[in-house]
């Protein structure tokens, strides 16, 4: 079972440890990076993926200062634990959580168009192009 934890001194370290597979590297920026980034816009939430207790990912989400939406920045899944499925439950539960705040009715979330198994993974989650690209990612908008 996925379940979603906030991140404190107990597994500050273990999180900031977890990186992609090599040839992902230049999809995601390191968990360190986003939770400096979270630091200097508060209105950003990390939040560590753990399996059954065991640490396997993180994620960060925010209502964007910009165009006051929910964007999903980041999602990252641990190189040892990848295709098991993990990065699916993340991202189910993670949604289930902004849907929680009925003041809202869209997600968003852009990725590199290289990433194709990003753009599978959303795809397959119910997000689809919205038509923009954004510093040379797309951008998809799952709405509900």
């Amino acid at each position: 079972m996925i379940t979603l934890k906030e991140i404190d001194r107990n597994n500050f370290f273990d999180v900031i440890k977890l990186s992609v597979a090599d040839e992902q590297r230049d999809f995601v920026a390191s968990n360190l990076f986003s939770l400096a980034q979270a630091k200097a816009f508060p209105e950003c939430v990390c939040l560590a993926v753990y399996h059954d207790g065991v640490l396997v990912g993180f994620t960060m989400y925010c209502i964007d200062e910009e165009d006051h939406e929910y964007w999903i920045y980041r999602l990252m899944i641990d190189a040892k634990h990848q295709s098991k499925g993990y990065g699916k439950a993340a991202m189910e539960s993670l949604i289930e959580r902004i849907k929680e705040d009925v003041k809202h009715r869209n997600i968003y979330i852009s990725f590199e168009p290289e990433n194709v198994w990003a753009k599978q993974l959303y795809e397959k989650l119910g997000f689809v192009a919205d038509g923009r690209v954004i510093d040379g990612e797309v951008v998809y908008k799952l709405e509900y």
